[in-house]
C-alpha cells in the first residue's frame, strides 16, 4: 500500500515541482484555503500556542498572524517540492547567505561545526549552504514511516550536496567522523520539545517555562565543535536572506546549557520580529510548567 501511494503521488509532486513560481504560489493559496478553512489542520494547537506566547496582542492581531502562519507553511511545503527540479542558480537567487564568510573562516579553525536553526521561514532551503562549503554537510532529520517518501525527502534535501542522516544515525556518524578526523558541518533544528526521557534543562521560551532541547549543545561539547546560529529573514514571497551568528568557538569550556539558552534567545527574538513565519503547529509548549 505504501508503494502504491508513492507511485500515485510522485508524478503529481514532480509536476508541481516544474511549475513556474507564479503558478506554484497560486497553488499554495489553494492549499492554504483547504488546510485552514476546510480541514483546519492543527488550528486548535496554533491558537493555543499564539495565545500562550503572545498574550499582549489582541484576538484580532493573533488571528491575522494565525492566517499568515498557514500561508507561510503552505509556501514552505511547496518550496520543498519545488526543490526536486529547481536549479542551483535559481535557488541561490532566492535563498541568499548574507555573511557566508563567517562560516568559511570557521572552517579554517580545524574543527567541525554545528549549525543550529529553527523551524522558521524557509528552513527547507537551508541545505543549500552545502554548495558553498568545503566540509561535508550533514542534515539531521526525523525518519518518515513510509520508506518511499522517506527516500524522496532525502533526495530533495540532499540535492545540493547535503548528506541526510536520521536522528538515530547522528551520534554514530559524529563519533566516526570525530575519530577519523573528518571535518563536517552538522545542521540541527533544535526548537522542538524534547521527549520526557530526554529532559535535562528547563528555561523560559517565549515567556513560558518549558523543557529545552539540549542535544545540539551536548553534541558540540562532546565532539569539540564550533557552534553557529542561522537566522533566516523572509524578504518577500519566495525570497529569503540568511545570516550566520557565532555562538561558540570553545563549546567544551562553556557552562552547561549556556549555548542552548543563547540560541533560544535568538530564536525567540526572530519569532517576536515576525511571528507569522514560525511553525506554530508544533506542540512546543505541551510540557510547560503551570503557574
Amino acid at each position: 500500500m505504501q508503494l502504491l501511494i508513492y507511485i500515485l503521488l510522485y508524478p503529481i509532486l514532480w509536476c508541481i515541482s516544474i511549475l513556474p513560481f507564479r503558478l506554484l504560489y497560486f497553488l499554495s493559496d489553494g492549499f492554504y484555503y483547504f488546510t485552514y478553512y476546510i480541514i483546519g489542520y492543527r488550528k486548535k494547537i496554533v491558537r493555543e500556542n499564539l495565545a500562550l506566547t503572545l498574550p499582549h496582542l489582541s484576538d484580532k492581531e493573533r488571528l491575522i498572524i494565525e492566517k499568515k502562519t498557514y500561508k507561510n507553511m503552505c509556501d514552505v511545503f511547496l518550496e520543498m517540492i519545488k526543490t526536486l527540479t529547481i536549479s542551483k542558480k535559481e535557488l541561490e537567487k532566492r535563498y541568499q547567505f548574507k555573511n557566508i564568510e563567517l562560516y568559511l573562516n570557521l572552517e579554517k579553525k580545524g574543527k567541525s561545526i554545528a549549525l543550529l536553526c529553527a523551524h522558521y521561514a524557509s528552513y527547507e532551503w537551508v541545505t543549500s549552504i552545502n554548495s558553498k562549503i568545503s566540509f561535508e554537510g550533514y542534515a539531521i532529520y526525523k525518519k518518515i514511516n513510509n520508506p518511499y517518501f522517506d527516500k524522496l525527502v532525502r533526495d530533495i534535501r540532499s540535492k545540493f550536496k547535503a548528506t541526510l542522516i536520521t536522528t538515530k544515525e547522528a551520534i554514530s556518524t559524529m563519533e566516526y567522523n570525530f575519530k577519523n578526523n573528518k571535518l563536517s558541518l552538522y545542521g540541527l533544528i533544535s526548537d522542538q520539545s524534547p521527549r520526557i526521557s530526554s529532559i535535562y534543562h528547563w528555561n523560559k521560551f517565549m515567556g513560558i517555562e518549558v523543557p529545552i532541547h539540549t542535544g545540539g549543545e551536548m553534541l558540540a561539547k562532546k565532539y569539540d565543535m564550533n557552534v553557529i546560529f542561522l537566522r533566516t529573514k523572509k524578504i518577500k514571497r519566495g525570497f529569503y536572506e540568511a545570516e550566520l551568528e557565532l555562538l561558540s568557538e570553545n563549546a567544551k569550556e562553556e557552562p552547561d546549557y549556556d549555548i542552548t539558552d543563547r540560541y533560544l534567545k535568538l530564536v525567540e527574538q526572530q519569532i517576536y520580529e515576525k511571528p507569522e513565519y514560525y511553525l506554530w503547529t508544533h506542540k512546543r509548549w505541551k510540557h510547560r510548567k503551570l503557574s
